[in-house]
C-alpha cells in the first residue's frame, strides 16, 4: 500500500512538473504564428514580441492573459474605448484593456509600439538584430526592470526565438513542428497546419453566412488605415524652425490632427490654436507646429508668390496669422497679390 502511495505521488508531481515546464513551450507552439504574423504587417521581430509576450503573461499563466486576453500588460490609456478589468500592477486597482482575443492583443501590442513616439527610433534598427530591440525597448522606458533587455535575450536564446524572424507566416506552423516534433501527434496543431479539404460533392453547396457589421473585409481596411497611419508617424521628424528655434513637422501624406495629437502627446485644440487652423484635415507638405508660433517673423519682409494666401506665409515664417494681418494692415480673410510685400516684424506704413 506504501509502495502504490509512493507511485501514485511520484506520478502526479511528475505530470505537475512537466505542465510548469512545458507552459513556455506550449505558449510558443500557439502563439509563435500570431508573432510572425505581426512582423509581416509592422516590422517588428517575431522573437521579440514572443519574448514579450512570454514574460509578461509567465507562459500564458497570468490573470491578465487568461481572463483579459491581454498579453502585454497594455493598459487603457485615454483613447480606449473597449472592455476594460481591473489589475494591481504599478499601483493598485489599475485599468487594463481586455480582448475578445489574445490575437488582437497581439495587434493592440504592434500598435503602440508603432504609434507612440518613444518607439519610433526603434523602426531604424535591423529587424533581425534582437538584441538591438531589446536594449531600445529598455532605453525607451517600455520597462522598469533595470534587467529587461537580459531577460528578454535570455528567453529568446534559450528557445531559439530568433528562428522565427527567418521565416513568413505560411511557413511559421512548419518551424514550430521542426522545433517541437512530438505535435505530429497533436490533432489540433495538425489541424491548424494541413490544408481544408475541399468539398467534393456534385451538387453545388449554398452557404449562408449572416451578415456582420465588423466584417473580415472591414477588418483588414482597419488593419490597413492602422498600418498607414504608423507609417505616417514614423517618417515625422521635429524639426526646428529659423525663427527662434520652434519645433515644427512637415505632414508627410494627407492625415488628420488626431493623429497628430496622440503622437505628441498634445491636445487637439492647442494644435488647431498654435497653427490657425480652421479644419482637422492635414495635407501633404503642410507645415505644423507643436508650440505657439511668435509675435514676429526672423526676416523684416517677403514677397507673397502667386497662389499663397496670409497662412500660407503665417505658417512659412512661424508667425501667428492675427499678426500678420495687423502689421499688413489687412482685414482677416484678405489675399495678398503676387509680389506683394507682406511686412514681417513692423507694420506697414500707411500710405
Amino acid at each position: 500500500m506504501k509502495r502504490l502511495f509512493l507511485l501514485v505521488s511520484f506520478l502526479v508531481l511528475s505530470k505537475f512538473s512537466a505542465q510548469t515546464w512545458a507552459s513556455e513551450d506550449q505558449y510558443i507552439q500557439k502563439f509563435a504564428q500570431y508573432a510572425v504574423e505581426e512582423m509581416e504587417k509592422y516590422k517588428i521581430p517575431a522573437s521579440i514580441t514572443l519574448a514579450q509576450g512570454l514574460l509578461e503573461t509567465g507562459g500564458g499563466q497570468s490573470r491578465l492573459a487568461l481572463e483579459g486576453k491581454n498579453h502585454f500588460g497594455i493598459k487603457c490609456k485615454e483613447d480606449w474605448t473597449g472592455k476594460t478589468m481591473k489589475h494591481t500592477d504599478d499601483a493598485p486597482n489599475e485599468c487594463f484593456r481586455v480582448y475578445d482575443d489574445p490575437k488582437q492583443s497581439y495587434e493592440d501590442h504592434s500598435v503602440f509600439l508603432a504609434t507612440r513616439k518613444y518607439y519610433t527610433k526603434l523602426f531604424d534598427l535591423d529587424m533581425k538584430d534582437y538584441k538591438a530591440w531589446a536594449h531600445g525597448l529598455k532605453k525607451a522606458g517600455y520597462a522598469t526592470n533595470p534587467r529587461y533587455a537580459s531577460i528578454l535575450i535570455g528567453k529568446i536564446e534559450r528557445y531559439k526565438l530568433y528562428e522565427f524572424d527567418e521565416v513568413n507566416s505560411k511557413e511559421v506552423l512548419y518551424a514550430v513542428l521542426k522545433k517541437y516534433p512530438d505535435l505530429k501527434d497533436d490533432r489540433s496543431f495538425m489541424a491548424r497546419l494541413e490544408p481544408s479539404k475541399k468539398i467534393t460533392k456534385t451538387e453545388p453547396v449554398t452557404v449562408k453566412v449572416p451578415y456582420k457589421p465588423t466584417s473580415y473585409a472591414q477588418q483588414q481596411k482597419r488593419v490597413e488605415r492602422i498600418k498607414t497611419n504608423a507609417e505616417i508617424l514614423n517618417s515625422i521628424l521635429i524639426k526646428s524652425h529659423p525663427n527662434g528655434g520652434l519645433k515644427y513637422i512637415v505632414i508627410p501624406q494627407d492625415t488628420n490632427i488626431q493623429l497628430i495629437a496622440n503622437k505628441f502627446k498634445i491636445s487637439e485644440s492647442k494644435i488647431i490654436k498654435w497653427n490657425d487652423l480652421q479644419s482637422d484635415v492635414l495635407k501633404k507638405d503642410d507645415i505644423l507646429f507643436l508650440e505657439s508660433k511668435n509675435s514676429n517673423g526672423n526676416t523684416p519682409t517677403y514677397k507673397a508668390e502667386l497662389g499663397e494666401d496670409m497662412h500660407d506665409i503665417a505658417q512659412k515664417f512661424g508667425v501667428k496669422l492675427n499678426k500678420l494681418y495687423a502689421k499688413n494692415r489687412m482685414d482677416e480673410g484678405q489675399k495678398p497679390s503676387a509680389g506683394q510685400l507682406i511686412y514681417l516684424i513692423d507694420k506697414k506704413p500707411r500710405n
